[in-house]
């Protein structure tokens, strides 16, 4: 039974290897959010998650006999590297089961700590199901991602370090997937003070564990699809859904395009790389998901750091679309010279940076004669971009 003497407990297990990270004020989030924000930046964790927490006092749980035979886990992210490392502290064995499809980067991570990665099944179910079974054939200890009380107990302390820091808070703002470090935060921060709020927020491409919170049951999703891979979680656990019944607040979910919002915010104003599913909690307060938290002294955990670098360099691309910043406009000219030449000369008069152009004289859509010229150009938001828009009218290369 998961409580605050066992967090207390693997707090000493794991306070030589985890990091205890910083938990800073976000004065420009505080100003749009209308409330004191502080960061608790798990995303700076040793491996580059909370997930180490919750591994690593698992597996100082075992028994010499059970460390003998070594430890298995099903992840294809930041669970497998927690485990490969922690199994690396105790020089014992280590399996991680991925799916076929994990970026080389994420296996080569975990093989790093010198663990064995099998690659099984196209997705997390069917490689956590070909653990199991390897599990049982092998005499492996199958550490669970968070249906287990030592891992939520790890995931805990999370808690434990924000109360030292923060005794007078008055709400604290969890991601949700699979229900671990919400389970574990939550416990220990109503043992301490019931007062204390705590929300959690899970992404809405991945409902099972909030569906299942406000239906007061179990239920499993049919499947999952956000960019917070993190909380990607297709089914329930009992287990953490009866302790966030128990203990949590208040349950939200944000959407794909509130985490990606959330994630440029942090890089450009906290100077920090944070994962989709780290993102969540930020992306409830900047899109004023959590009013009533206005006036208060609020905590909110960036879980991991993680980031894939493609999906990343998408988001600031999208980031920069969505805000003024980058413009892309196709217009039609006439296949001749000097043509391309005047298109561009009245964009540079209008300030316009182009970045990249791109003609095309061959498409089955033109008439002969004809060429469509693609430019991706920065701008200086959206009043700049009316201009642009407004003068290419003007002169006929734009349709009124």
């Amino acid at each position: 039974m998961l409580n605050l003497q066992k967090i207390y407990e693997a707090k000493e297990r794991i306070k030589d290897v985890i990091v205890d990270t910083p938990f800073s004020y976000a004065p420009y989030l505080s100003e749009l959010a209308a409330c004191e924000v502080y960061l608790k930046k798990e995303n700076l964790q040793t491996t580059g998650a909370f997930k180490i927490r919750g591994a690593y006092n698992k597996i100082a749980t075992l028994s010499h006999a059970q460390r003998a035979c070594g430890v298995i886990a099903a992840s294809a992210g930041n669970h497998a590297q927690g485990v490969a490392m922690s199994a690396s502290k105790f020089a014992i064995k280590a399996v991680i089961v991925m799916p076929e499809s994990t970026p080389l980067t994420k296996i080569n991570g975990v093989k790093y700590f010198g663990a064995e990665v099998i690659l099984a099944g196209t997705n997390y179910d069917e490689a956590y199901a070909y653990a199991k079974r390897y599990a049982q054939e092998n005499s492996l200890t199958f550490v669970h991602p968070f249906e287990d009380d030592e891992v939520m107990a790890g995931q805990g302390t999370v808690a434990l370090e924000i109360m030292d820091k923060c005794p007078q808070l008055d709400a604290v703002i969890i991601p949700a997937g699979g229900g671990g470090l919400a389970s574990g935060m939550a416990t220990a921060f109503k043992a301490i003070n019931p007062e204390i709020e705590v929300i959690a927020v899970s992404a809405t491409g991945a409902p099972a564990l909030k569906n299942s919170y406000d239906l007061g049951r179990a239920v499993d999703s049919l499947s999952v699809r956000t960019i917070a891979d993190g909380i990607a979680v297709r089914d329930t656990s009992e287990i953490t859904l009866g302790y966030m019944l128990k203990y949590v607040d208040r349950f939200l979910s944000v959407d794909d395009s509130e985490i990606a919002s959330a994630i440029l915010f942090l890089l450009e104003k906290q100077k920090l790389v944070v994962e989709g599913a780290g993102a969540v909690g930020v992306a409830a307060l900047l899109h004023h998901k959590l009013e009533h938290l206005k006036g208060k002294k609020v905590a909110v955990v960036l879980s991991g750091g993680n980031m894939d670098v493609t999906l990343l360099s998408v988001i600031i691309e999208k980031g920069l679309l969505k805000s003024g910043r980058k413009m892309n406009i196709t217009v039609t000219l006439i296949d001749k010279p000097g043509s391309l030449m005047r298109f561009t000369e009245i964009l540079k008069e209008l300030n316009a940076n182009i970045v990249h152009i791109s003609y095309d004289r061959t498409s089955v859509s033109l008439d002969y004669g004809d060429a469509n010229v693609t430019v991706h150009m920065e701008t200086k938001g959206e009043e700049h971009q009316e201009q642009i828009k407004s003068v290419l009218k003007k002169e006929g290369y734009l349709r009124v």
